[in-house]
């Protein structure tokens, strides 16, 4: 019962969503393949998108770290009379005679190149970014590849669902007409009755799951990307792919993003140390200015300098420093995390493969041909119901492994992808 509650509340859920979708005028049938499913992804994924705008925001800042200083304009006029006129002159004789004018102009001057140094290290950034947003659409394409093969093994199961239950109602109205004829008893007849709860229940479950991964799958996607009335389409079969842990790994080793990412930090972490090693070089200002007191104009200009006595900027130079050795570090992390990531990824494959393999050298016509048999001879009243209600339970669970399998090697195909780095395998 609890069952029941749990698919009419999942089938309810499913129902808003298409109404939803409805609304937006999306019903157009749609068929897409696993590759077209991860480049609308790449495309379309907010969270990719989102990503993508830190890539942006670094460029913004390259602009920033690339201008000059702006000179400093400064002006000023003093002695100006307020409550009282100026006696035995005109207001234009005191100004020009007992009033002060100054008007200049200054300019911090740097040195140690430090505006190529900030434009260096604002481009450090800028490639770590890059490098780790490609980073996470490496993800993203494994997140979409997982779920596009859930979405599979659903449709596989509902196809799997909806013909054992063709065939064991076929079984239920020969048990029918046997009852009425008297060739089974009425508890024996019950008990067959009762068994098709559990394939109608199996259809029920399978729409339920096929609804629910195409949901997960199509927010990866983009939900605007794909009509509500979308389905997958594509092989879900086992074909061997033939590599070896070598070739993943050096391949790895040239695409992997987030090693790359690791590679360009250390560039960025010594873009970083010239920078702090070329703030710790004082910057003189000039100035120059123009004076007009008591009837008489002058030009003034002045030189000033820090003293770089205390501050020379070295806790800044210090962290930077070890800043390197920490990216150095995480760079040597990096190269043993793809590495260990292809070894399992491999390994897994190679697990999911045996696996699969079991199933198609003998299990799968095991199954099928004891499912048969005990069909056949049930029909003819030479086996008893239990006997056939097992078989039938034994095909069925086998069956239902092996699809799971097959599943479960295709998710390891796209795990080696993800730990390789590109979808192209060797």
């Amino acid at each position: 019962m609890q069952n029941i509650r749990t698919i009419v509340a999942a089938a309810g859920v499913f129902s808003c969503i298409v109404l939803a979708d409805s609304a937006f005028g999306q019903q157009a049938p749609v068929r897409i393949t696993l590759e077209q499913a991860v480049q609308m992804a790449l495309k379309h994924n907010h969270v990719l998108q989102a990503a993508r705008t830190t890539i942006q925001q670094n460029q913004a800042a390259e602009i920033t770290a690339n201008l000059r200083p702006n000179p400093t304009f400064f002006t000023d006029w003093e002695y100006l009379p307020i409550f009282q006129h100026p006696q035995g002159e005109s207001v234009s004789e005191y100004l020009q005679a007992s009033t002060e004018g100054d008007a200049g102009l200054s300019y911090l001057i740097e040195r140690g190149n430090k505006r190529a140094r900030r434009l260096e290290a604002a481009k450090g950034t800028t490639a770590v970014s890059r490098a780790t947003v490609t980073d996470n659409e490496r993800g993203v394409a494994f997140q979409v590849g997982a779920l596009f093969v859930n979405a599979q093994l659903a449709e596989s199961t509902l196809e799997l669902a909806q013909t054992d239950l063709k065939s064991f109602q076929q079984t239920v109205d020969i048990g029918e007409i046997q009852f009425k004829d008297g060739g089974l008893s009425e508890n024996d007849y019950l008990k067959i009755k009762i068994q098709l709860l559990q394939f109608e229940t199996d259809v029920q479950q399978a729409l339920v799951s096929k609804a629910q991964s195409l949901s997960d799958l199509r927010q990866q996607l983009g939900y605007e990307s794909v009509p509500a009335g979308y389905d997958v389409m594509g092989e879900f079969e086992y074909r061997p792919l033939l590599v070896t842990l070598p070739e993943l790994q050096a391949k790895a080793l040239q695409n992997r993003p987030d090693l790359r990412a690791a590679v360009l930090g250390v560039s960025a972490a010594n873009s970083q140390y010239a920078l702090a090693k070329a703030n710790g070089k004082q910057d003189p200002t000039l100035s120059a200015n123009y004076t007009h007191t008591n009837g008489l104009s002058a030009v003034t200009w002045s030189f000033s300098i820090p003293l770089a006595i205390f501050d020379r900027n070295q806790g800044n130079i210090a962290q930077t420093r070890i800043a390197i050795r920490q990216a150095e570090e995480q760079r040597k992390a990096a190269g043993g995390q793809v590495l260990t990531d292809v070894k399992d990824a491999y390994e897994g494959l190679q697990e999911s493969a045996k696996v699969v393999q079991l199933f198609r050298s003998s299990y799968l016509d095991v199954a099928q041909k004891s499912r048969d048999i005990s069909e056949y001879a049930y029909r003819r009243g030479a086996l008893a119901l239990l006997d056939f209600l097992d078989a039938e339970r034994t095909y069925r669970a086998t069956q239902l492994a092996y699809r799971q399998a097959v599943a479960a090697y295709l998710t390891s195909i796209e795990q080696l992808r993800q730990a390789v780095g590109t979808r192209e395998l060797p």
